[in-house]
């Protein structure tokens, strides 16, 4: 069995696998590591993990991480399911990595736009040829209900909530329709872009807001909220065989 850990930026995520069948998920805070990887470690037959992490972890953690079970951490010279043709490859982040090789397993021979929805909403796309091209990176939900609070006088500082009216009749209003609305109608064209000069595609929501803003895109898309954590097992495995 192994032990996906994907460190992000608000939240950390752990993954039992089973081949490649996820067994269980458990969201933590990153101070919470050791004790949930321990108690995963007691409750399953864990032999191997996998670490990706956009934040930085301390080396007491890892050192500690790797007492408990060999851990393998993603870098940009890990052998990927994928040809990468990023023109600066070393700056891509790994839960970018992870999330296309897991679009290349689920999605073979597809064009395929992988949308992170998180701190960031990133952007990935994997052609039918198994080639990932790049993408885009742009404030998640969160970032720009800030950013209107921190940069103005008097704008409140807001949480998502569902938008029954694009026309904003009061101030709370408005920001709301400003920040989701714009989300929903980014993600709708940048899909309308990739779809014009691709042809089909196939769509995957992932990340913290994929659930919330699934809710309100009328396209046909997959959303799976630990689609990075499968795509870190694809890599854990495909190096664990060499």
């Amino acid at each position: 069995m192994n032990l996906a850990i994907d460190v992000g930026n608000t939240r950390t995520k752990l993954a039992v696998f089973e081949e490649n069948n996820s067994l269980e998920v458990v969201i933590v805070e990153k101070v919470r590591i050791l004790n949930s990887v321990k108690a995963l470690c007691e409750k399953y037959p864990l032999q191997h993990a996998v670490l990706s992490s956009v934040a930085v972890v301390d080396e007491k953690i890892l050192d500690e991480l790797n007492e408990m079970l060999p851990v393998f951490s993603v870098n940009h010279y890990v052998k990927l399911p994928f040809e990468n043709a990023y023109k600066s490859p070393n700056t891509l982040g790994v839960d970018r990595i992870a999330l296309v090789a897991a679009a290349s397993k689920r999605f073979p021979s597809q064009n395929t736009l992988i949308i992170d929805a998180g701190t960031c909403i990133t952007f990935d796309f994997l052609s039918a040829e198994n080639k990932y091209l790049g993408g885009a990176i742009s404030p998640g939900l969160q970032m720009r209900y800030n950013a209107l609070n921190h940069y103005t006088a008097n704008l409140p500082k807001l949480q998502a909530e569902d938008l029954e009216d694009f026309v904003g009749t009061d101030t709370q209003d408005s920001i709301h329709s400003g920040v989701i609305n714009g989300v929903l109608n980014e993600i709708k064209g940048v899909m309308q872009q990739y779809e014009d000069r691709y042809g089909h595609l196939t769509v995957v929501l992932t990340g913290g807001d994929s659930n919330f803003l699934s809710k309100q895109l009328k396209s046909t898309i997959f959303a799976n909220q630990n689609f990075l954590l499968f795509g870190l097992n694809e890599i854990l495995i495909l190096n664990r065989n060499l």
